[in-house]
């Protein structure tokens, strides 16, 4: 069982008391806003690891990206680094897997 952050701990309850009328929409949307999860700068091995773990080609993954599999290539080699929404994308990758983008 994977233990909580305070920080979801704390969202789960603002939640709850948005639900229940003590928080309004406006707060609630600043505070989801807040609560956004940290994005990682990946280093091109963590990328090609990536990658690795979900068993797929550079072609591949990045048709699930929607970048060009030239793009993924110097991602893994270094020279040039992923930002903006490919960067977020590759984050959630990392941390829920190749389903969370390329459905199910």
């Amino acid at each position: 069982m994977m233990k909580k952050t305070i920080t979801e701990v704390i969202h789960e309850t603002v939640k709850g008391w948005h639900k229940i009328g003590i928080v309004d929409q406006v707060t609630m949307h600043e505070f989801d806003t807040l609560c956004l999860p940290k994005i990682k700068v990946l280093s091109p091995k963590q990328i090609k690891n990536i990658r690795s773990r979900e068993k797929v080609s550079q072609p591949v993954f990045a048709m699930c990206l929607n970048v060009s599999p030239h793009t993924v290539k110097h991602w893994e080699q270094g020279t040039k680094h992923p930002t903006g929404a490919a960067l977020k994308l590759l984050n959630l990758v990392y941390e829920k897997g190749l389903v969370a983008v390329a459905g199910a």
